[in-house]
């Protein structure tokens, strides 16, 4: 049973996740979203379920250690999502996206290990930046199957707070988080604009 605190941002997060299904960022049943529902429990999206057509069915609770609590089976990277939860007392939702400018960004600059975006307006669209004259360092991370090296390897950016907001994964689209719905979709439309715009300008600039 949801409770009607819940129940008004589940229905948020389904409003957003059915925006970006139509954009195109989560395709195939591709991403994943969850939300925190209390310090022992989050809800989070059912493997195999498309975003762009997601109820409240498709959504299910599991524990902190990521651990389904209906039988069902949550999404194969729950345990990214847990991740942020534990590190962030304060974030209460997780989006992950396979959206264009973020898959391409995330794979051509694998090797560097992150990207600088800086002097964008849109900046200001990340909680904790109020100028454009700001740099936003985003992670970029190789991409694996095993869920608990992908997390390894996102824990120090975290730790010493380098991931402010989101990270890449190569191949694989973007993460990001925020402590409401409306805060960790607006990190994910900035994010993606801003690695469109980055795309475009290194495209110029070689030409």
């Amino acid at each position: 049973m949801i409770d009607p605190v819940a129940g008004q941002s589940v229905d948020e997060l389904i409003r957003v996740a059915r925006e970006f299904g139509r954009q195109g960022w989560t395709p195939a049943t591709s991403g994943n979203y969850s939300l925190r529902v209390d310090s022992k429990r989050l809800l989070m999206t059912r493997s195999g379920v498309h975003k762009r057509d997601l109820t409240r069915d498709g959504l299910m609770p599991v524990d902190m250690d990521g651990k389904p609590l209906d039988g069902g089976r949550p999404s194969a990277e729950t345990g990214l999502h847990v991740q942020l939860y534990r590190r962030f007392p304060a974030v209460n939702v997780v989006l992950h996206v396979h959206s264009p400018a973020a898959t391409v960004a995330s794979r051509l600059f694998t090797a560097e290990g992150s990207i600088e975006l800086a002097d964008y307006e849109m900046l200001k669209a990340f909680s904790g930046f109020d100028t454009h004259a700001a740099r936003l360092i985003v992670p970029v991370l190789p991409n694996s199957q095993d869920i608990d090296a992908l997390a390894a390897s996102v824990e120090p950016w975290l730790v010493d707070g380098q991931s402010r907001w989101v990270y890449l994964i190569a191949g694989h689209g973007l993460y990001a988080w925020g402590r409401d719905v409306a805060e960790a979709a607006r990190h994910v439309e900035a994010l993606e604009f801003l690695l469109a715009c980055h795309l475009l300008e290194q495209r110029v600039t070689v030409q």
